[in-house]
């Protein structure tokens, strides 16, 4: 039997359930997967005491060992996350220190949704791009200003530091792990065991455009974002858009990247983009049809889009998420 792969999940008070349990269930099925002679995945639970953990679900989940039981050997280190009771990541010192030693002689290191604050605590992504849940991709960027914050992707993979989105995302970058393990046939196998897509690629979003937008200092900001998702297959060039609110275009742009924290031909884009997108999931209309109908006008106009803003074409898009009958 070849030498297991150990992953090392670290839990803690009020850990999300499934920032746990979702990997472990992925490494777990991977090990019936793949061919003989391969290194089986030891999954293993450390907490800062042996014992019961309570989890953010109510659950507790038992440990395999202490934290300062883990020793040297880790190969892979996955570190989930908390939330306060206002939502807030919960960031603790004594297991930032933790993280921070363990990470020096892990093979890998990977967060799952809000853990990237834990990493970024512990000085791990330093200079790296990362992503997080899109609550909490702001205070991420602000608290850490040395981190390249993209909010959007469902994982970033940066050297040997993953990060993972929200909370069902874990499975998406669990099955990436095992994929760079083991290939896409075993990744593949394990996705169906799960009745999973394989598998959302990592640039896929995360989140809609309507669902991620912070309201606006001005109200009539607000109020254009919404009038622009409702007409997208009008004229919405910066200059129009600028008459609409009676500004000039130079002052419009500026207001308008300032309040949203983007372009208003990036902020157009995403939410064609987004209507594309729900075509594509949920109608059968060809790509041209599609373009035409969320605003981007050609076939080759919305390829160009998915490519740029999803890292996919709108077909293999289709491929993988189309939901209707």
């Amino acid at each position: 039997m070849a030498a297991s792969h150990r992953v090392v999940i670290a839990v803690f008070p009020d850990v999300d359930l499934l920032d746990v349990t979702g990997p472990a269930e992925v490494f777990a099925l991977a090990n019936r997967e793949m061919p003989e002679g391969r290194r089986p995945y030891e999954v293993l639970l450390a907490g800062e005491d042996a014992g019961l953990v309570r989890t953010s679900a109510g659950v507790r989940v038992a440990t395999d060992l202490t934290f300062a039981d883990v020793g040297d050997r880790v190969d892979t280190l996955v570190v989930p996350g908390a939330v306060d009771g206002e939502g807030a990541p919960v960031v603790d010192p004594g297991l930032v220190g933790w993280i921070a030693d363990t990470a020096r002689h892990a093979g890998r290191v990977a967060s799952v949704c809000v853990g990237a604050h834990l990493l970024a605590a512990a000085g791990l992504l330093s200079g790296r791009t990362a992503t997080t849940h899109w609550a909490t991709a702001g205070r991420l960027a602000s608290d850490h200003p040395d981190v390249i914050v993209d909010p959007d992707p469902i994982y970033v993979r940066s050297g040997d530091v993953w990060t993972g989105a929200g909370i069902s995302a874990c499975m998406d970058l669990s099955l990436a792990l095992v994929a760079e393990d083991h290939g896409e046939r075993v990744a593949l196998d394990v996705a169906r065991q799960l009745v999973m897509y394989l598998k959302r690629q990592g640039g896929q979003s995360q989140f809609s455009v309507p669902l991620w937008q912070a309201p606006a200092e001005r109200r009539d900001i607000d109020e254009l974002r919404a009038w622009i998702t409702a007409n997208l297959t009008g004229d919405l060039s910066a200059a129009a858009l600028a008459g609409r609110m009676c500004l000039s275009e130079r002052h419009f742009s500026r207001v308008f990247r300032k309040e949203t924290g983007a372009t208003p031909a990036a902020f157009v884009e995403a939410a064609r983009v987004e209507a594309a997108r729900r075509l594509l999931e949920g109608t059968d209309e060809p790509l041209d049809r599609v373009a035409v109908a969320s605003g981007l006008g050609s076939a080759e106009t919305l390829h160009r889009a998915f490519r740029r803003r999803l890292g996919t074409t709108p077909a293999a898009y289709r491929r993988r998420f189309r939901t209707a009958a």
